[in-house]
């Protein structure tokens, strides 16, 4: 045991380094206390605080570094001395120490607790068994995801609330089939009331999820191994699972707090004062949610446990102009949980005296909305599922009284005449961001008297939208109308080059015929742009702009010919993608996954060959790694001997078209979805766009190609198809919407090319279509008008658009190995274009099998110079 040496600078020990344990240290350094105490932080898990609020977003790729919190260089600059995994054991109040896991002992002036909750495991039979896992931390994820790689197929989540749909998304997403046992008689039971639950439930069982609600979990059943084999449930039903998540509720850590004779509630959590101090020990304080508020409450969200940390530094700082507390809570909340929109806020259950409900409901979309309206009129709470665009602007009304009807703010978009009310409508009063409680008057000053011209600015003022982010949208509407207000000038353009936005440059392109980025600056610029060399945003956008309009305007659809190849970002230079080795990758189109056994054997040949890594994509493509820039047009031009072409995996277009295996196979398709991928992907293929566009095609509801998490999705129903846009299964996922259900393939087709060439035009740049969708006004009300019903009448239009793009398409591999002009480009060294250097030497990531270089049967071989392959194309 090593005892920790006392100086004369007071201490401050936190126990616990979570989201709110971050926020106080934030909020101590912020009052200057890191530069008059020493700060001592015992953190129990192995990493520093993370976005635990976002971690289902593990498995869409973002990493656990992403997810982080803690800058280190915070840490560092205030001298805060953090331990990771080595959390406090046992508290010393008499002698105010704190014993860490270590056997490092700390003294300390002031102890913060912010040991957080711990999950809640029913206490049935075998509940420890092998399979059996908690949702809580990033290690969970991390031993889920391993258990689902080579021991489960099916799983079942014990609970449907916030944090349950969050695990179940997360199994879903591991290709697994999944089931959601929910005790209550509905999903979601604390934030939605009967109607809410009913949309939640419609949805998601639309997706392919199993929900199993009014029942409890009896037994977990186990194999001679020991392992998960089923769960027994109290309605006497059984389900065969491999997996079993309890993600069934969280209760307050406060073992610390019990073992040294601090108070603690009846049910649990520490009891603590308005200022956050525990009850009876003024040098104790308790935060986030391990504490039982003076309000008999324990709050499972971020935004109290914000409030709460600082409370307790303004506390610790003594500071009598910042007397802070904690008395209460908002409860709002607003999630997107598995890709469904859900939002309560204030009085969402309508439990005050003598109230109103105003309802709309569209099962058929999945839509339920609720306000809750007192007699007088006034905004009490609401509900919405499956759309929550208006939640930032109804929370910030709760309290009063709207300015226009209450059916109004329910009803979608058109569907009413009366006024949709926007966020300069709200009071000042009114909270904006309730994870650090900043009201619209804040915002307006932020902008009016400290000058902030930008989001990012008022963010860093103000801290609005720092937290879980769902008042963003209305921080930007704010922040432009009081620009506009002040007589601000408020700059839409794309970039210092141009005062346009990319859908205004769209409509002069096309146009005015402009087929060359210089003729657009020098005509459409501002004026001291004209004449220049433009800059990294704009010279992409626009090159993306003339490529996705090169037939209508009569320009060259080829990215590197001429004046474009100056314009592309780095992958399209070399039609292939950079690694971070300086290599690059080369994916060949596999339309729908399908592919003879012949091209398989070229393409192990070619790997074989020139020693690359090969590896299976999740969209159903082989990834080639490890060419060198000189060795692409020898590999390109075995592929398209061969029958292949790009797969446009460098570029900002489609990249594939997914697909299950549809009628032709499988006992439960409906319609044939292979067939359905692979004509889509032919017909879009090469099509230039904002972003990149991904696609997949399910043969029946059980959706195991997983097209609502794509840009465009299309489900197989006994009636025809149905078609789902918007969706994104990146850093960021949402599910898609349904645009249009039951279409024939014909008007399937239709819809998608009117669908694709409208976001094309008045999409931002590197907008997806998920976050297009939702800033479009009217969102997807405006994008079913305008692509099905055709209200704006330019649906002719945009299908003869879609029709000149099918009949231009080029494979770039194919034009670039018969021109010798394009070969030159590819070259690792202009004074040594047909040789590597030889001091440089790329390994690759993994080991692989050493060619011997054979002699190959179409005359290839990988020491061939481009002239070489010139030659031997001509003779063949």
């Amino acid at each position: 045991m090593s005892t920790d040496t006392r100086t004369d600078t007071p201490t401050i020990v936190l126990v616990g380094h979570g989201m709110v344990g971050q926020r106080f240290l934030e909020a101590l350094a912020e009052r200057g206390l890191t530069a008059t105490h020493r700060v001592v932080v015992l953190c129990e898990e192995p990493r520093p605080a993370y976005d635990r609020v976002a971690l289902t977003s593990y498995f869409s790729g973002r990493t656990p570094e992403d997810l982080s919190m803690t800058d280190m260089r915070f840490i560092e600059d205030h001298g805060i001395e953090l331990y990771t995994g080595d959390p406090a054991e046992s508290i010393d109040r008499a002698a105010k120490q704190v014993t860490a896991r270590s056997g490092r002992v700390f003294g300390y002036d002031t102890l913060v607790l912010a040991t957080g909750s711990y999950p809640f495991v029913p206490p049935v039979p075998n509940k420890d068994a092998e399979g059996c896992f908690v949702y809580r931390t990033i290690e969970d994820l991390l031993a889920i995801e391993e258990y689902a790689k080579t021991r489960a197929r099916t799983g079942a989540v014990v609970g449907g609330g916030l944090l349950g749909l969050e695990a179940a998304g997360a199994l879903k997403g591991l290709g697994m089939d999944t089931h959601i046992v929910e005790f209550a008689p509905r999903l979601m039971p604390v934030q939605v009331d009967e109607g809410g639950g009913a949309a939640l439930l419609r949805t998601i069982e639309g997706m392919g999820l199993s929900v199993h609600t009014g029942t409890g979990t009896q037994e977990i059943v186990t194999g001679a191994e020991g392992a998960v084999t089923g769960m027994k449930l109290s309605d006497g039903s059984e389900l065969a699972v491999d997996m079993v998540v309890f993600s069934a509720g969280v209760r307050p850590r406060d073992q610390l707090a019990r073992d040294c004779g601090l108070a603690v509630g009846e049910r649990g959590g520490i009891s603590v004062d308005e200022r956050c101090r525990t009850v009876g020990d003024p040098h104790v304080f308790a935060i986030g949610e391990c504490a039982l508020a003076a309000d008999g409450r324990v709050y499972g969200l971020v935004a109290p446990g914000y409030e709460q940390a600082e409370t307790a530094a303004a506390a610790i700082a003594a500071d009598e102009g910042e007397q802070l507390t904690f008395t209460g809570a908002d409860l709002s909340t607003k999630l997107k949980l598995l890709g469904v929109d859900v939002a309560s806020f204030g009085d969402a259950h309508g439990t005050a005296e003598d109230c109103l409900d105003v309802v709309y409901s569209d099962s058929r979309a999945g839509l339920y909305k609720k306000l809750v309206i007192g007699r007088d009129g006034t905004l009490l709470g609401g509900i919405l599922v499956g759309d929550a665009e208006t939640y930032g602007t109804l929370r910030a009304l709760t309290g009063s009284v709207p300015p226009i009807a209450p059916e109004s703010l329910v009803l979608p978009a058109g569907a009413d005449s009366g006024a949709q009310l926007g966020p300069s409508a709200l009071p000042d009063e009114a909270i904006i961001c309730s994870c650090h409680n900043v009201s619209k008057g804040a915002i307006r000053g932020a902008v009016g008297e400290h000058r902030c011209t930008t989001v990012p600015e008022v963010k860093k003022c103000t801290k609005a939208g720092t937290g879980c982010g769902s008042c963003v949208k209305v921080l930007g509407q704010l922040v432009d109308a009081e620009l506009e207000a002040s007589g601000i000038e408020v700059d839409k353009g794309l970039c210092g080059c141009f005062a346009q936005t990319r859908e205004e440059l769209y409509e002069i392109v096309l146009a005015l015929r402009i087929t060359s980025y210089q003729d657009l600056l020098d005509r459409h610029g501002r004026e001291d742009a004209r004449g220049g060399d433009g800059c990294e945003t704009c010279k992409p956008a626009v090159g993306s702009i003339i490529a996705s309009l090169a037939p209508a305007i009569g320009a060259s659809g080829y990215v590197l010919d001429g004046e474009q190849a100056a314009l592309q970002d780095t992958n399209d230079h070399f039609l292939a993608n950079l690694q971070k080795n300086g290599s690059y990758s080369v994916v060949p189109r596999i339309p729908g996954g399908e592919i003879a056994p012949e091209k398989l054997i070229v393409i192990g040949e070619i790997a074989r060959d020139f020693g690359l890594y090969t590896k299976i994509t999740g969209g159903q493509r082989i990834d080639m790694f490890g060419a060198r820039v000189e060795q692409l047009p020898l590999i390109w031009a075995r592929l398209v001997d061969a029958g292949f072409e790009s797969g446009h995996a460098y570029g900002k277009a489609l990249r594939t078209v997914k697909s299950c295996v549809g009628s032709t196979w499988c006992r439960y398709g409906v319609q044939d979805s292979v067939r359905m991928a692979i004509d889509l992907e032919l017909r879009y293929r090469g099509l230039r766009s904002p972003h990149k566009l991904k696609s997949a095609v399910s043969g029946c509801a059980r959706e195991c190609a997983e097209a609502q998490s794509k840009d465009f999705g299309v489900i197989a129903t006994s009636n025809g198809w149905n078609l789902y846009v918007g969706g994104n299964g990146g850093a960021t996922p949402r599910h898609a919407d349904l645009l249009a259900q039951d279409l024939s393939d014909a008007e399937l087709v239709r819809l998608i090319d009117r669908f694709l060439m409208f976001y094309i035009r008045t999409a931002d740049r590197l907008e997806r279509t998920s976050t297009w969708l939702e800033r479009i006004p009217g969102g997807l009300d405006h994008v079913r008008d305008v692509v099905v019903h055709d209200s704006l009448g330019i649906c002719d239009e945009l299908e003869q658009m879609m029709r000149a793009h099918v009949a231009h398409y080029r494979d770039e591999w194919a034009e670039t190995i018969d021109d010798p002009e394009k070969l030159a480009r590819f070259v690792s060294f202009v004074n040594a274009p047909d040789t590597p250097d030889p001091v440089v030497a790329f390994v690759p990531e993994r080991d692989q099998i050493k060619p011997d270089l054979p002699l190959l049967s179409i005359g290839i071989r990988p020491s061939d110079t481009a002239a070489d392959v010139l030659e031997g194309s001509a003779q063949r």
